[in-house]
């Protein structure tokens, strides 16, 4: 492990830091499911695929599909402080011309996998990515994040039939499991439950997980990885709007950016946990 959990928690605020301000700026989006997926990316992007400018398009790099796409903010911001993106093109986000679109354009930002945003799309592409590795004899892995409420789509469970089919074991699916989508609570939808049972009868490698517990994330892709046979699925327990306490587990902020003055509030709230923990770094020094 090359940062330390608080280092990671640190990376983390600041992402969600730049999601607020990006929203704010463009005046549409999408908080709830930016901000529950940020401790995901940043344990994979700094501890697993590590994408640098040298290897953003190394055919032998590790893939990340969003499947999800419409939480493309907490990728482009992962992306910015990695390097690959300069970081203030972050404010570009949604305006005309940007490379930073509202969902992911792989014509427009090469640095994302896939286009996508079409919900239920993402696994099938992942496969597809996957299957080719072992066809290729190549090493990489693939690893696909989606949304809950996506995980009714029809597609994304024929993708979890034929994944284990192939012996995918280079594939490892991550659900955002934040109980929330546009139009209210998961479970009032189209409930997805018993998810984790479902999936060990698609006969996946099921891990579930604290999506915000840095520890639990990586020691779960560590497991993914030792898994041989057969493609893992971690189902990752999140809130929705996580870290901006009016936008927390709230499906009225999964679509709606924050006007200034909420902007004003959530930066508040999460300036002063940034504040907290480099507090933290300097007395662990």
């Amino acid at each position: 492990m090359e940062n330390s959990i608080l280092e990671l928690k640190i990376i983390a605020t600041k992402i969600r830091i730049d999601i607020i301000k990006m929203l704010n700026l463009a005046g549409s989006g999408h908080p709830g499911g930016s901000l529950s997926c940020v401790e995901i990316l940043v344990a994979l992007f700094w501890e697993k695929i590590k994408r640098t400018p040298e290897n953003a398009l190394d055919p032998n790099r590790d893939r990340f599909i969003l499947s999800k796409g419409h939480g493309v903010p907490a990728l482009y911001a992962v992306l910015a402080h990695r390097g690959v993106i300069p970081y203030d093109e972050l404010f570009t986000l949604r305006k005309i011309n940007s490379r930073l679109q509202g969902h992911p354009s792989r014509l427009d930002l090469p640095y994302v996998e896939a286009s996508t945003g079409s919900l239920g799309q993402g696994l099938s592409i992942a496969q597809g990515i996957a299957l080719a590795g072992k066809i290729d004899n190549r090493s990489y892995r693939v690893y696909c994040l989606l949304g809950d409420g996506e995980m009714q789509e029809g597609q994304v469970w024929e993708a979890i039939m034929s994944a284990p089919k192939f012996k995918l074991d280079n594939l490892c699916a991550i659900v955002d499991y934040n109980k929330g989508q546009i139009d209210g609570y998961v479970r009032d939808v189209m409930d997805i439950e018993p998810l984790v049972e479902k999936l060990r009868a698609f006969n996946w490698n099921v891990i579930e997980i604290d999506g915000h517990d840095f520890e639990r994330i990586l020691a779960a892709f560590d497991e993914a990885e030792l898994v041989k046979g057969k493609p893992t699925f971690i189902v990752a327990h999140t809130i929705k709007g996580k870290g901006v306490s009016f936008m927390e587990d709230n499906h009225e902020w999964h679509g709606k950016a924050p006007n200034d003055e909420e902007t004003k509030l959530a930066l508040a709230e999460l300036e002063a946990q940034l504040n907290e923990l480099l507090s933290q770094k300097v007395e662990v020094k």
